[in-house]
């Protein structure tokens, strides 16, 4: 088959530098050459883990703080060398599995699911304070007979509703741990975070030593910074005395006590270069040295965690990878560059993490102010990935992919001579898989019609060269029901998406 686009003879660090109608791509950002040598393992998941800040409401560097408290415990505590490794990861990553509840709190609790999982971590278990925290929470936008409903729901099945909540929370987050390829005391910690010492826990109510030592460490260090934060280092270390010996195993409590009267101990939480401090606290005897197939592991596996907030998005990170790379096959990129640009196209919506399930699986037209937070996201996503050193250009692809040729896109509003030609590659599958696939507010179209839809935008918002290159992708597809790809498209015979 002809191709519609042959790859220019000019080249600029390997990447495209003209495009085929006549742009100089070489005044654009160009994704660098980075191999996985360039990175620590710290370094990249102490980066992600302030998307898992986001989607959890809390304040940027949450994780990392914890990671701070735990590892000055867990020394205290006397741990190996290799117990420390682990316990490292389990503080830096606990939340990995916490999008994946946000659309089912709002949807029991009618609720900002941002606001719900912030304000929760400052309660107690307690029935008064579970009670007020439900009424003072559910369904204050709602109508009256609405909020009544959810909050009659909440108190006949609340020990349900939470132990579902929270296995849906912790076992993803073990499964997403496993996938990461850490050992399974890892994912243990990870999976048992929100078990209490006195066994009355979620969500399988474990009690004392059967609780994984890292996640007992993790769950005081997450009450310490949660408070420190909100309310200062006395008042932290006030709710850690009163959840002693119920929350919390007596002798981690002894040992935060230990050491948080040092000096420089709370200095070094509040310290503004406290995701440096944190990545020097990795035992060094222990470093995974990363190679390209980890690399890729790992931006499936947070594609992943961006995917399971919403229904809506299920899928949608590894589809637009998908689409991404079989465009960049047509415009004939080397296998090392499609290989970034899919982690590219993997990471593009990490930001979403950080916007509400209201707005998310919303059915209707954002308002402003909705609007507004949506557009937040491609932000997000490009703050969170430039907290790596050599994702900086990769930051700027991905976090670019709303922006239009006519400067008139989000969130920088940057001119066409300004929107790198691998982004123009995202753009496009992002665009097409957001119509063919369900939204809130509508069923997925047939492919034929959103390529008529995307047509229309050429030259003002979308790139040509890429939506050509989009269409001969589509045209290669076999057409074999058996196979699990999908039948050639046309407005009388539809292709049909299969999973």
């Amino acid at each position: 088959m002809r191709r519609l686009y042959q790859p220019a003879p000019n080249r600029c660090n390997g990447f495209l530098s003209v495009s085929v109608y006549g742009e100089d791509m070489t005044k654009a950002p160009k994704l660098p050459l980075v191999t996985a040598k360039n990175l620590r393992l710290s370094e990249l998941l102490s980066a992600f883990s302030y998307a898992l800040d986001i989607t959890e409401g809390q304040p940027e560097g949450h994780c990392v703080r914890c990671c701070w408290i735990g590892m000055h415990v867990g020394e205290e505590l006397g741990m190996s060398p290799q117990e420390l490794w682990e316990l490292y990861y389990v503080l830096l990553l606990k939340d990995l599995g916490c999008s994946s509840n946000a659309a089912r709190i709002c949807q029991l609790y009618l609720t900002n699911d941002l606001d719900f999982k912030r304000d929760f971590k400052e309660i107690d278990t307690g029935l008064s304070d579970v009670m007020r925290f439900v009424i003072s929470h559910t369904g204050l936008k709602a109508d009256l007979a609405e909020r009544f409903r959810a909050v009659v729901n909440i108190f006949k099945n609340g020990g349900e509703i939470a132990r579902e909540l929270i296995e849906t929370r912790c076992q993803r987050g073990a499964d997403i741990a496993r996938q990461l390829h850490f050992s399974e005391p890892i994912a243990v910690g990870i999976r048992d975070l929100d078990e209490h010492w006195d066994g009355r826990g979620q969500p399988m109510k474990l009690a004392r030593t059967a609780i994984s030592p890292y996640a007992r460490i993790a769950l005081l260090s997450q009450c310490v910074d949660v408070f420190f934060m909100s309310r200062g280092h006395d008042a932290a270390k006030d709710e850690v005395l009163k959840r002693a010996g119920t929350w919390f195993e007596p002798e981690a409590v002894d040992a935060f006590l230990e050491i948080c009267d040092r000096d420089g101990f709370w200095d070094g939480l509040a310290a503004p270069d406290i995701a440096t401090r944190v990545q020097a606290l990795e035992p060094p005897h222990a470093e995974v040295e990363l190679d390209e197939d980890y690399l890729d592991d790992i931006a499936i596996a947070f594609g992943q965690v961006v995917d399971s907030k919403s229904p809506y998005t299920a899928g949608h990170s590894s589809r637009v990878a998908l689409y991404t790379d079989m465009m960049a096959e047509v415009l004939g990129l080397e296998a090392h560059q499609r290989r970034w640009l899919k982690r590219a196209a993997l990471l593009h919506d990490v930001g979403k993490l950080g916007v509400s399930n209201t707005i998310l699986d919303k059915p209707g037209k954002l308002d402003g102010d909705e609007w507004t937070q949506m557009q937040a996201h491609a932000l997000h996503t490009e703050t969170i990935l430039s907290r790596i050193g050599a994702f900086s250009e990769l930051a700027r692809i991905a976090g670019a992919h709303h922006e239009r040729l006519d400067g008139k896109g989000y969130p920088h509003g940057l001119n066409a001579e300004e929107i790198s030609f691998e982004t123009r590659i995202i753009s496009v599958a992002d665009f097409f898989d957001a119509l063919t696939a369900d939204r809130p507010y509508r069923a997925a179209m047939p492919v034929w019609k959103a390529l008529e839809i995307i047509g229309e935008s050429v030259g003002n918002a979308i790139d040509p060269v890429c939506f050509e290159a989009l269409k001969t992708a589509i045209d290669r597809i076999e057409t074999n029901s058996t196979t699990g790809t999908v039948y050639m498209d046309t407005e009388d015979r539809p292709l049909q998406r299969t999973a």
